[in-house]
């Protein structure tokens, strides 16, 4: 099996020369990147969402493009629109920037409902429909979404569809005050970190890591675990919705992919516990009276784990 690990702490390193501190937050979107899935970065405002995504997307290399979401950004915009050519006297196609490996679309919530439409097709499909005809997007397409939940001016929330085709969900936190300290004095260079990385891999080498990762095995003791964990989100009468399908193929494929970024060939059910507020929290919907009384996702996911028998480590492996 290809070296997933070693792969990974390459562009990691990378990563890290403009993402100052947290390694959970890149883990988790190599595991989405190898697992073909999207990511949806949460926080609120300064934290480096846009630096991860972007870092990420450099270090990685292909095609990248990044779109501002804005109330006035139209489907066009993102697909693409035919131009009529007097030269020719023909409508001459202008690919929107969808067509890339890598979209970082920025505070997506501030795009209205139709133009977040659009992307649904895109995410679920690997491919966009303009003008009457289907248009395949480039292998691998990722799209990595920023969004802010504090702010709710000028912002439309995630309609419930889209936030199940993200693969999994980031939140990055304050950083410490040593990773602070570093941003503070990378303030000195006239540079910028983010214009000083360029690509540590090829993706060429992401697609040979994609097929790599699906070889890593998963003990049928692993796979009931996490068919109990989801069944458990459809049965708490505290949440409005459980959770699809689409979550227990996350929580499989994902597990499978931070085993071998991690170093192993095998799944854990450390690996589903540690994956499992990133894939779930997302895919739940509470009932507003539980909400109202300070509940959050993130709890929610907290009780359902410590519900749920966890397999010996001895059968997994």
């Amino acid at each position: 099996m290809a070296d997933v690990k070693a792969w990974a702490e390459q562009v990691r390193g990378s990563v890290e020369q403009a993402f100052f501190g947290k390694q959970d937050p890149i883990e988790r979107v190599l595991v989405a990147l190898l697992c073909r899935g999207h990511v949806l970065i949460e926080d609120v405002p300064g934290t480096g969402k846009t630096v991860l995504g972007r870092a990420v997307a450099k270090s990685i290399g292909g095609q990248f493009r990044q779109l501002q979401c804005t109330p006035d950004l139209l489907p066009a915009d993102v697909l693409g629109v035919s131009v009529f050519n007097p030269q020719t006297g023909e409508f001459d196609f202008r690919e929107g920037p969808i067509m890339t490996n890598m979209l970082l679309v920025d505070e997506i919530n501030r795009a209205t409902p139709r133009t977040q439409s659009a992307l649904l097709e895109a995410m679920a499909e690997g491919q966009v429909s303009v003008e009457g005809r289907s248009q395949p997007l480039p292998d691998p397409f990722v799209l990595i979404a920023t969004e802010s939940p504090v702010e709710s001016e000028d912002t439309f929330p995630l309609p419930e569809v889209q936030k199940d085709r993200f693969f999994l969900s980031i939140k990055i936190g304050y950083p410490s005050r040593e990773a602070e300290k570093s941003v503070i004095a990378m303030q000195r260079v006239i540079e910028p970190p983010l214009d000083r990385i360029r690509p540590v891999t090829e993706i060429d080498t992401l697609l040979q890591m994609q097929e790599a990762v699906m070889e890593v095995h998963v003990e049928p003791s692993i796979r009931r675990y996490i068919l109990s964990i989801v069944n458990r989100t459809r049965e708490d009468n505290r949440l409005m919705i459980g959770v699809s399908p689409r979550g227990s193929l996350a929580m499989f494929k994902g597990g499978q992919a931070l085993a071998a970024v991690r170093g192993r060939d095998f799944v854990t059910p450390e690996d589903v516990r540690d994956l499992a507020p990133s894939v779930l929290r997302k895919r739940l919907l509470l009932k507003s009276e539980h909400s109202a009384k300070g509940m959050t996702e993130d709890g929610a996911v907290d009780d359902l784990l410590e519900s749920v028998d966890v397999p010996p480590l001895a059968a997994a492996v």
